[in-house]
């Protein structure tokens, strides 16, 4: 994990300078403000980025704008630099992840200007303030010293990227060898450089980054999907749950199982992202998964039986039903193929099939009662992704168990938010 709070940076143009007492102290006064006007400003920055500069519009997920988990995300992200600006250090996982996502969106040194003045034209309005006051002088200080932290990580995470072996820069075009339906809204792609080349490695749990311009876009679509199977094939295998929310004509999902098929090609970053498997660890490994939640924690299985073949696993699904349930019966194979691999299912609503078949062991939630049960061992390492109320009872539910924090990971599928 790399240091954010250095000093000193590779990048020539920019290098970082440390901010003055003044600076800091003043930027600390304004967190109390931004506590209170973050999502205001967040909004209106969005407002202004998106109308003065509209090309950047693929860059952000329309629904996250829709629902105002982008803005809401930033304006979290504005507090803690405000809050912990004379020590970056409690920031520090929360800075690599970020920059793993602005890598995999390809974000350039020469975008952060653009955001700063934005960013800080939206302060002004919101906080009516006059652009020479000491607040805004103090935050366009403090912005540059934050964005030279992120270009210079980002660079460093771009040259990992291309140089590693079946490493690239930017986007390639890899071809669908094959297209399975998992369930009734989630299928599987799998996909293979259309060059004939190798793929390069990637640690399980993590995601690629998808960019697609449907015949309806002004301008491309840049979506993340988590890589579904371990690492070692001569494929990756995305698991797209369908989605038709925010007016997005469809969705990028719906359009993926409409219209990709076998054969078609698409245009992936390399893979990316923090939530990933510590095989260093040899505690009995819990994967909880909410809907779709389930497709990093399938590549943290499939890596743990072949390279952790003793380790205990426990694999939870939480679904609606049995209708939209996805890769059960591969689940289900692996409980029998691996006497150490257990699963268990839990559904909200089951179908009178459900009911029948007995395909589930808990109807309703997971609650900390039934997890208790099910688990042979509490000092687990956890790992959990889905939806972010599922995510939020499961770590009030892991609190209850008094589960440590250094042994539960967990991952959201859009901007950052609180559990």
């Amino acid at each position: 994990m790399e240091n954010t709070t250095n000093s000193k940076s590779n990048n020539q143009n920019s290098p970082i300078v440390e901010l003055d007492p003044k600076t800091i102290e003043i930027i600390k006064s304004t967190a109390p403000v931004l506590a209170e006007h973050g999502e205001a400003i967040a909004v209106r920055l969005y407002e202004l980025l998106l109308s003065s500069e509209p090309e950047l519009t693929q860059f952000f997920n329309p629904s996250n704008q829709s629902s105002g988990k982008q803005a809401k995300a930033l304006a979290n992200a504005v507090y803690a630099v405000a809050a912990n600006i004379d020590n970056l250090a409690p920031l520090e996982s929360a800075v690599v992840q970020i920059a793993h996502k602005h890598r995999s969106l390809q974000i350039q040194p020469e975008h952060y200007p653009i955001v700063g003045e934005n960013l800080l034209l939206a302060i002004q309005q919101i906080l009516r303030i006059e652009p020479t006051s000491e607040v805004i002088t103090a935050w366009a200080k403090a912005y540059e010293f934050i964005a030279n932290i992120f270009i210079d990580l980002e660079a460093r995470m771009y040259k990992e990227a291309e140089s590693q072996p079946g490493g690239w820069s930017g986007f390639k075009d890899f071809k669908v060898i094959k297209k399975e339906k998992e369930s009734s809204v989630i299928t599987s792609f799998y996909l293979q450089p259309s060059d004939g080349g190798p793929i390069t490695n990637y640690f399980p749990g993590q995601y690629l980054t998808v960019k697609i311009r449907r015949p309806q876009d002004s301008y491309a679509q840049i979506r993340h999907y988590s890589i579904s199977d371990a690492p070692g094939k001569d494929y990756y295998r995305i698991s797209v749950k369908r989605e038709e929310s925010f007016g997005e004509s469809g969705g990028v999902s719906a359009y993926l199982h409409d219209h990709l098929e076998e054969g078609d090609t698409i245009s992936l970053a390399a893979p990316a992202g923090t939530f990933t498997l510590d095989l260093s660890s040899s505690r009995p490994l819990v994967l909880i998964s909410g809907g779709v939640g389930l497709t990093p924690l399938v590549s943290m299985l499939n890596a743990t039986v072949e390279l952790q073949p003793n380790r205990p696993i426990i694999f939870i699904q939480a679904a609606l039903n049995g209708t939209v349930h996805a890769m059960k019966d591969y689940i289900t194979s692996m409980t029998k193929t691996y006497p150490h691999v257990k699963s268990f299912v839990c559904y909200e609503k089951p179908t009178e099939l459900d009911y029948l078949e007995k395909n589930f062991h808990q109807e309703g939630f997971i609650n900390a009662k039934w997890l208790e049960e099910i688990l042979e061992e509490l000092n687990s390492d956890f790992y959990f992704c889905g939806p972010t109320a599922f995510m939020s009872t499961i770590n009030s539910i892991l609190n209850e168990l008094k589960i440590p924090q250094a042994q539960r990971q967990f991952e959201f599928f859009g901007p950052m938010q609180n559990i």
